[in-house]
């Protein structure tokens, strides 16, 4: 059997692939681990800069979790061991390194929640997405439930309380996605558009990512980290090399630190 994870190389940029394409990629105990897994080891290597996440196949990104497994008893819940705690690290959106998702087909319930947690998204034209946990007896209970702190409100309980999908178009519409393209150019837009993330300087990456997001759940805190990032950052010597770079008129040579 194949691994449920492709993990490939691009420049500074790690493409993590989704591999369960004879369960159109949904997800198990294992393929969670090995996400988190490699969401461990993008966060360790200085040399890789952003992840891309997408799925194998062109019509489903994930339908969320194997409803087959888990209707056979498989528990689902996320366990003690650090793939497993990094996954849910980053449902939460606490994963430092930028994610950009590639839905190259439709997110369900799980696989949404996938998407919810990248910061940003490029979507196929022909994609769908929704909820559709509460038609299975369910919630959505893997990031769902915060959608309103991505998309207005009165667009997230419609998406979480009818369970309806919504296409692409209306996806970008509301914000839940930022691009759609056609299914064949989706990766190599969000290879471009991971590029140009990889192109910044480390530090400040990381640190623009958490105060953003921590800035919608925890305004206090996020002014807190504001200034301890402000002393840190600002003091860097990526900090030295982006004013040099500027004032030689040449591309930084980021260190990352």
């Amino acid at each position: 059997m194949s691994d449920v994870l492709i993990r490939e190389r691009s420049g500074n940029v790690l493409v993590a692939r989704l591999n369960r394409p004879e369960a159109r990629n949904a997800l198990t105990p294992e393929l969670m681990g090995a996400l988190g897994g490699a969401l461990l080891e993008a966060e360790a290597d200085p040399d890789i800069r952003v992840v891309v996440l997408t799925g194998s196949g062109d019509r489903v990104f994930c339908p969320g979790m194997d409803l087959r497994a888990f209707s056979k008893g498989t528990r689902m819940g996320l366990g003690d061991d650090p793939g497993r705690a990094a996954y849910q690290r980053f449902l939460d959106g606490g994963v430092t390194i930028p994610v950009v998702g590639a839905a190259n087909g439709s997110a369900l319930g799980g696989g949404m929640e996938l998407l919810l947690a990248c910061d940003m998204v490029v979507a196929s034209q022909t994609a769908k997405f929704g909820f559709p946990e509460v038609k299975r007896g369910l919630f959505p209970a893997g990031g769902g439930t915060a959608l309103g702190t991505r998309i207005p409100l009165a667009h997230a309980l419609e998406l979480v309380l009818t369970g309806d999908a919504v296409d692409a178009d209306r996806a970008r519409e509301i914000g839940l996605v930022n691009t759609v393209t056609d299914a064949d150019q989706v990766l190599p837009h969000a290879l471009e558009l991971a590029g140009r993330i990889a192109a910044n300087a480390p530090l400040g990456l990381a640190a623009a990512k958490e105060l953003v997001r921590t800035t919608l759940t925890d305004p206090g805190r996020a002014a807190d980290r504001r200034r301890e990032l402000q002393r840190s950052v600002f003091a860097s010597e990526d900090a030295k090399e982006g004013a040099t770079a500027f004032m030689e008129k040449r591309a930084p040579v980021w260190r990352g630190c």
